[in-house]
């Protein structure tokens, strides 16, 4: 076994022969599906995070409707902010 890192568009190294397998970071899995490829195993789940230093966050001008934006898109999924 061989690990390469692949940066860009990792579903087509195996479509291409570049790859027996790929792990990859997904949302939806569509683009997985729309290359022809399929879920093999899941290895953990992920979050993302927003970090906002204080100085920032007193600007709330700046930042709240940047974080609302963010809530909406987000929507019943959890959202924590500390």
């Amino acid at each position: 076994m061989e690990i390469i890192s692949i940066q860009g568009s990792v579903e087509i190294a195996p479509v291409i022969g570049l790859a027996d397998v790929i792990v990859d970071i997904v949302e939806t899995g569509s683009t997985l599906v729309a290359n022809g490829l399929e879920v093999y195993e899941d290895i953990c789940r992920i979050s993302a995070r927003l970090i906002v230093n204080k100085a920032a966050l007193k600007n709330h001008a700046a930042v709240l409707p940047f974080i609302q934006t963010l809530e909406g898109l987000v929507g019943d999924r959890e959202v924590a902010f500390k």
